[in-house]
């Protein structure tokens, strides 16, 4: 008999009298706290997060003393601009105020100036994105501070981010694109998820929840993690054969070799370890497939405003830095082509 994966600490479970499976996360001394889905699944393991972030808050309040960083980012958790955001946002800033919490929790929030931001900018000199971070989470804990009425000012202001020469994710080529469906063949998961990513445009967090129940009328129907975008996918004939010749026992498109659900996080390191197996860069990412359809798109000649409606981005900003890699030569021909036999007078 197969044994079952134990559930994380402190969440309990039962079956209700309509048959039904219901979580919770509780700890002693505090209340409890539902979970969708199941133990392990996407869904709950972000609940679970948000739900374990939610008690050290409230541990926080009586453990941290009043006026210091750590009770200012305590308060943070609890406010309606946090429980506002999405889940793999909030995600992103409880990582980077963790850290600041980690290093500098201890210290009163009131005694913090410029010249310490900039100081501590600086130390991270060498890494401008991780200095930047710096700069942006204490921009928010700032502004909880101020809510809160321990300080009038705002001693960010005026502090500038460092230059970085980043360009952001890599965008996949079509060499690396090649290369990456000779080595995973149709029928193994790196395939499929290589083809969700390529033929979805869609986010990590969304491609993890992926599954048949998505699937209508010959499209891909899904409510963005994110940002709430609707977004209805026409199903391109690569991604249906990849999904066909794929195993369909599980609700979900992409899981573990045991069947279990992966996060976003999981996700990411399972792929990249796919991606060096092809031999390929390690800078390639599942973000930069992102980049690719929109590039393929370009290409395409789509407009700003039809490529927006398969990614999902909200403004044409957005979609402009994201077609940059488009191939420049390709799009001169079909200006060109567009104007026939038209010529400069000479």
């Amino acid at each position: 008999m197969k044994q079952l994966r134990k559930p994380p600490p402190y969440c309990q479970g039962f079956v209700d009298r309509l048959g039904k499976a219901r979580w919770y996360f509780r700890k002693p001394g505090f209340s409890r706290i539902p979970l969708p889905g199941l133990p392990w699944s996407p869904e709950f393991m972000a609940a679970y997060e948000d739900a374990k972030v939610g008690e050290r808050a409230k541990v926080g309040k009586s453990k941290t003393i009043p006026g210091t960083i750590s009770a200012v980012i305590a308060s943070y958790y609890e406010s309606p601009d946090y429980k506002g955001l999405s889940t793999s946002t909030r995600g992103t800033y409880r990582n980077m105020l963790e850290r600041v919490r980690a290093d500098h929790g201890d210290k009163r929030i009131a005694k913090l100036e410029r010249k310490h931001i900039k100081r501590m900018m600086g130390d991270k000199a060498e890494t401008p994105e991780a200095a930047n971070n710096i700069l942006r989470t204490f921009r928010l804990i700032i502004r909880q501070a101020i809510e809160m009425g321990l300080r009038r000012d705002d001693p960010t202001t005026g502090v500038k981010k460092l230059r970085t020469n980043s360009k952001g994710f890599t965008t996949w080529e079509e060499e690396h694109i090649a290369q990456f469906l000779a080595f995973h063949k149709p029928g193994t998961r790196a395939h499929l998820a290589f083809s969700l990513l390529l033929h979805t445009g869609q986010r990590r967090a969304d491609i993890v929840r992926l599954g048949r129940q998505h699937m209508r009328n010959g499209m891909i129907v899904l409510t963005q993690q994110k940002t709430g975008a609707d977004v209805a996918i026409p199903i391109h004939s690569d991604l249906a054969s990849a999904i066909a010749d794929a195993p369909n026992g599980n609700l979900t498109f992409i899981t573990t070799a045991q069947g279990k659900g992966l996060t976003p996080e999981s996700f990411t390191n399972w792929f990249r370890d796919c991606v060096k197996e092809a031999g390929l860069p390690e800078k390639l990412s599942p973000h930069g497939l992102r980049k690719a359809i929109c590039r393929r798109l370009a290409e395409a000649g789509c407009t700003s405003h039809e490529i927006m409606a398969i990614s999902g981005h909200k403004t044409l900003a957005e979609v402009d830095r994201y077609t940059k890699a488009a191939n420049r030569e390709k799009l001169a021909q079909s200006a060109m082509r567009a104007l026939g036999g038209t010529r400069t007078r000479t």
